[in-house]
């Protein structure tokens, strides 16, 4: 799929990245009861390889035992219209209808959160499966949810206003780790403000 065309700007290259990154699971574990099973569930794509990430520095750095993965893809995504559907969809499979979440400590890993669409589906599904809490990780917050939902742990808050897109890069998706924001070419070779 080719990439929308635009000014693009680095705002977070991979180092400083792996540091905000290295923030947030501290904060996370500090959030964790080592007494609760946890699950982590990645919203693909992006949050997918997040949450391997954040998986393997709780391990590294804090001790947390591996936590159960998971991940679920939910359709509808306010940054690229060229994948915005008319509702936003969570694609359950069989293993994932039975799945019992009881008593877990459920962390829910996304890319960006902008109008909050897609983490509120995430959400209400886990909420169906009855875990004990659910901790909404986000590794960049565009500030502007329309809808009843936050993160409890966020990598970086952008305060970036429409129409401009906050592009998160990572790997295996695109080769390097990077936030990037995109301002969108108009008609004449303008860009948008």
């Amino acid at each position: 799929m080719e990439r929308p065309r635009g000014l693009r700007t680095c705002l977070y290259d991979e180092t400083q990245l792996e540091l905000v990154l290295a923030e947030m699971a501290q904060r996370l574990a500090t959030r964790l009861d080592r007494a609760d099973p946890v699950a982590v569930v990645g919203i693909l794509r992006r949050g997918a390889p997040l949450a391997d990430r954040l998986v393997a520095a709780l391990q590294r750095h804090h001790g947390v035992p591996p936590p159960l993965r998971l991940d679920l893809r939910i359709k509808r995504y306010e940054d690229d219209l060229t994948l915005l559907h008319p509702e936003t969809r969570l694609d359950e499979n069989e293993q994932q209808r039975s799945l019992d979440l009881k008593d877990y400590t459920v962390v829910v890993v996304d890319d960006v959160l902008y109008t909050g669409n897609s983490m509120l589906r995430a959400v209400a599904w886990l909420a169906q499966k009855q875990p004990r809490q659910i901790i909404v990780v986000t590794l960049a917050d565009r500030c502007v949810t329309r809808l009843p939902i936050h993160a409890d742990v966020v990598g970086v808050r952008l305060q970036v206003a429409p129409p401009d897109i906050v592009e998160c890069n990572v790997p295996p998706y695109e080769p390097t780790f990077r936030i990037e924001l995109l301002k969108l070419e108009r008609a004449g070779g303008e860009y948008q403000t």
